[in-house]
């Protein structure tokens, strides 16, 4: 047998501006019933190519329903029901397409009566042979193929029909069917001879062996088909048609942001293919390849788009092209010293494998050989293991082999893409985006071209994986599941900000922030929703009751790769679930200064958490609102600066309180006003009792590492004492108590020329207070606007002239500026381009 004909890949031929002949195969979902198979007819009869052959699969789920007619008769099951269903669903078609056409109905019965003849005998020998089943599989692509002719004809295209069955001839071997070329070529020629018609329909998925009984080409048989015709028609152009868009970056199932490759090499589409993408199958590369053909994956129901194009060359691309799967799969391991330095271990480990008809997906062996890695079927798993182990039994009986382990559940995912040959980081990048995603890598393997990285890991990660990879190559956005509790000031203004900025993230930073929670003290909201526009329709009819516990385990569920909690709630109760969050996985953004401030051991138990899991905890909004106070200080002790101390005006009501105390309007009426602007809590207590500045300067002392507690803290209240147990409305009430003390300390820091201040203090002992103070006029907190915040950090750097950090430090829009902005850190720490 010759081969097929090579074409130089480099030859201008290859991209011909008019293409005089082209091949089209059409599968199985775009030929589904008569509306589709009109459909096809009109883009077949639309097409401009002088000379064309369109291959035809057989109807949607027709091969599946002829299968199992053969097994209902080999079984002794009454197949007649399902023949029945077969004929009439094809009749129907006929009649949709055709009207009434004694020739084609006189057609139909014969091949249905010829198929009952089939099912007959089958139920006799109780067992398919062979070539009965094979006969009977490729009944499917006669029908179909004979009804789209038919069809194109009474439409006025002078269509040919090849049964393929006449003129392809093949053998079976080990790696599928072998095409026959000089045969099938001659074959081909006398049959053109007797039909010369410029346009032909041939039906595909059937041959001929070499005696001329009918044959199948196996499954995805229809694809080889397609390119088997174009290679003997000496086509300029293959184009698969299919009910998608064309080769796509990942399976859409599992990632729905996966997108259409323009173009891709014949080597990056066998990779692909091989480890599990559906569109097309590596043995129809076979001819194209031999020849240059270009191939052209297209979807038949939106033909407008171009689709992907496979040839020699491919495009540019980034450095991935795409991700794929494959799945139901096991990891088997042989393992043992006395593997070490052992020539031929590999050997016969695939020899028994080979032996046992096990076909090894992925191998993976260390350089300490110490163990021979194979992912194999899970279906071949017991298989392999006891071949092995009858391989080796003379090891395991001295000890040289431990023994052979199978681990069940596997998936191979494989990144695929020409670009990664000789672009350093490919393999990091991919690893860092799985780590991050928490999926732990069980076998790796990278071949010597670089064009393929291939990781093992558990099949309950797989979804997870995907998506993690496939954001990490920029192939589709970083999406995160996101959870926010307490949507009250603060968190219904980062709703708010969360909605507006949504679409410039997804174009600009490739971030997607998929709210799948929200939550109150007594209610929560369940779902996975893109917008959060409707946020506060969806909290009025918040459905269950709120369980924090499941609120976790329903951002875990969600197979997006990352998960971040962000609680604008000031409640303890939600910072004692923030250590299992982040043992978990799920990252934590907080303004909530419990956890920061609470007890040391919860404290402890959230860093350890953090670390253990690999989830931030990021809580800059905790002490400043939006200010960069934490991170500020968080740079100074990492670059190796020692802190002297912390000196801060950290309450933007005590701010706003003093810098509009002057004497002409009493204290209280500044506290009223203070109160209906919304710059104080609801009870202005919260404030004016320090309580507040003191966890603040808490979490700024833990973290510059001291072991600081609230308890630790000498916190001047500016509530008097006979209004500290009042209710809210006494309290009120009771504000001018305050007025006489508040005047006289303002009048007594006067007379010694300073301004009063509510400062906090925190000293490099661990020494920390709260307290009103008089400071000089020229002192850096005395000319504050408003509601600024002011921290001043002085250390052996900066000793003589402190450094400051200065701005607003309160008001809701502020602080969920800084809760967004720690949202948007962590987005960067995950891969997004920001």
């Amino acid at each position: 047998m010759n081969a097929v004909p090579v074409q130089d890949a480099a030859d201008p031929s290859r991209h011909p501006a008019d293409v005089r002949c082209r091949a089209h195969k059409f599968g199985g979902s775009s030929l589904a019933d008569a509306a589709r198979i009109r459909r096809v007819a009109e883009l077949m009869l639309d097409a401009p190519e002088p000379v064309q052959v369109v291959v035809a699969s057989a109807m949607q789920g027709v091969t599946d329903a002829l299968i199992a007619l053969a097994e209902a008769a080999a079984n002794g099951a009454d197949w007649r029901p399902g023949l029945d269903a077969l004929r009439l669903r094809h009749r129907e078609a006929a009649q949709a397409l055709l009207g009434d056409d004694p020739a084609m109905d006189a057609w139909l019965d014969a091949q249905g009566a010829q198929l009952a003849e089939l099912l007959s005998a089958v139920g006799l020998l109780r067992q398919p042979g062979r070539a009965a089943l094979e006969r009977i599989q490729g009944m499917g692509e006669v029908l179909s193929s004979r009804l789209l002719q038919a069809h194109l004809r009474q439409r006025g295209g002078d269509y040919a029909w090849l049964d393929a069955r006449e003129v392809l001839r093949v053998r079976h071997g080990e790696l599928g069917a072998i095409v026959d070329w000089d045969a099938s070529a001659a074959r081909l020629a006398d049959w053109r001879r007797a039909h010369p018609q410029a346009r032909v329909v041939a039906t595909g998925f059937v041959a001929g062996d070499a005696d001329g009984l009918p044959t199948v080409l196996g499954r995805n048989g229809s694809d080889f088909s397609g390119a088997i015709f174009a290679a003997l028609f000496e086509a300029g152009e293959l184009h698969i048609w299919t009910d998608v868009d064309g080769v796509l970056s990942a399976d859409p199932r599992l990632v729905p942001e996966a997108v259409p490759l323009p173009a891709m090499s014949y080597q990056e589409a066998c990779e692909l293919a091989y480890f599990g993408a559906k569109v097309i199958h590596p043995q129809t590369m076979t001819p194209a390849i031999a020849r240059g053909l270009p191939i052209l994956i297209r979807n038949t129901f939106n033909p407008g788009f171009p689709g992907t194009r496979i040839d020699a060359e491919g495009d540019a691309g980034g450095p991935v092209k795409g991700l794929t799967l494959n799945t139901g799969l096991a990891l088997v391991s042989l393992e043992g010293a006395g593997l070490i330095g052992v020539p031929g271990t590999a050997e016969r480990v695939f020899a028994a494998l080979h032996a046992a008809r096990v076909s090894v997906v992925m191998i993976s062996q260390g350089s300490s050989e110490h163990s021979i890695c194979s992912v194999v079927r899970e279906l071949d798993a017991d298989a392999a293991r006891d071949v092995l182990l009858d391989a080796f039994s003379r090891e395991l009986r001295s000890g040289q082999v431990q023994g052979v382990q199978v681990v069940p559940g596997i998936s191979v995912l494989a990144a695929v893409g020409d670009g990664m040959a000789g672009t350093p980081g490919v393999a990091a990048r991919l690893f860092d985006a799985l780590a991050r995603a928490r999926v732990n890598i069980r076998a790796i393997a990278q071949g010597a071209s670089e064009r393929n990285i291939s990781v093992a890991i558990a099949a309950a990660d797989q979804a997870r994986a995907l998506r993690a990879a496939h954001a990490a190559f920029w192939l589709s956005p970083q999406t995160i599941a996101l959870a926010v509790i307490g949507p009250g000031k603060v968190g219904a203004a980062l709703l708010d900000q969360l909605q507006e900025a949504l679409p410039r993230l997804r174009r600009d930073a490739n971030i997607d922030l998929r709210l799948r929670a929200l939550a109150t003290s007594g209610r929560m909201w369940l779902c996975e929703h893109r917008d959060a526009a409707e946020w506060r329709t969806r909290m009025q009819d918040a459905p269950v009751a709120t369980d924090l516990a499941a609120l976790g385990a329903h951002l875990l569920d969600s197979h997006l790769p990352h998960a971040v909690v962000v609680d604008c709630s000031a409640s303890d109760a939600v910072a004692a679930h923030y250590s299992d969050w982040l043992a978990a996985g799920i990252h934590v953004i907080t303004p909530n200064k419990q956890a920061g401030a609470g007890p040391l051991a919860r404290y402890e138990a959230i860093r350890a958490a953090r670390a253990r899991g690999g989830a931030r905890f990021r809580y800059e909004a905790t002490v400043g609102a939006g200010l960069p106070v934490i991170s500020t200080l968080r740079d100074l002790l990492d670059t190796g600066d020692d802190l002297v101390a912390v000196d801060g005006i950290l309450s933007g009501t005590l701010a706003w309180l003093f810098n509009k105390f002057d004497g002409s309007r009493p204290f209280s009426e500044l506290v009223r006003e203070a109160h209906a602007l919304g710059y104080t809590e609801p009870d202005p207590r919260d404030d004016l009792s320090g309580t507040d500045v003191a966890r603040k300067l808490v979490i700024l002392a833990r973290e510059a590492g001291l072991p600081v507690s609230l308890a630790d803290v000498e916190v001047e209240s500016l509530v008097p004492d006979a209004l500290r147990d009042a209710d809210r409305d006494g309290f009120m009430a009771g504000l001018p108590a305050m007025d006489a003390p508040m005047q006289a300390r303002l009048e007594a820091a006067r007379a010694n020329g300073c301004v009063l201040r509510y400062v906090a203090r925190l000293q490099r002992d661990g020494s920390a207070g709260v307290a009103l103070r008089e400071l000089p006029a020229d002192h850096a907190f005395a000319h504050l606007r408003l509601t600024d915040n002011c921290v001043q950090f002085t250390t052996r750097r900066y000793r003589d002239n402190p450094l400051i950090v200065q701005g607003p430090g309160a008001g809701p829009e502020v602080t969920a500026a800084g809760v967004f902005s720690d949202l948007l850190r962590l987005c960067a720490a995950l891969g997004a381009r920001l």
